[in-house]
């Protein structure tokens, strides 16, 4: 698939920190895979985890070592995101999605997702 925009990209940080992680898992054929989903008033929920299998449908990142693969429903909901490793010490560490599509509204409902 060509697109003229890329969906996401990837801070320094982040590549090397997927970098770190594919060399953990041993296998030279893993892309890094995201997922999104509506999360209700909260905007999104993200998985990241690591595939094997490329299909059709999927929109393929180069990120120079790896590839990340988007399948085709969450493409809309991420395009334009950067994904970021963050190191908060004791607070711990992770990956964070800037998504200018999440409204960022807070929600008075009660429930969580």
């Amino acid at each position: 698939m060509t697109l003229e925009m890329t969906p996401v990209t990837l801070t320094d940080t982040a590549v090397i920190k997927v970098r770190e992680l594919l060399e953990d898992e041993g296998e030279a054929a893993l892309a890094l895979r995201l997922e999104a989903a509506p999360a209700g008033c909260s905007g999104f929920k993200y998985e990241m985890y690591f595939d094997p299998e490329i299909v059709d449908t999927d929109t393929v990142v180069d990120a120079g070592t790896f590839k990340v693969l988007i399948d085709v429903s969450s493409v809309d909901h991420v395009m334009g995101s950067t994904i970021d490793f963050r190191d908060e010490g004791l607070q711990g560490s992770g990956f964070a999605i800037d998504n200018p599509n999440a409204t960022g509204h807070s929600c008075t409902c009660g429930k969580r997702d």
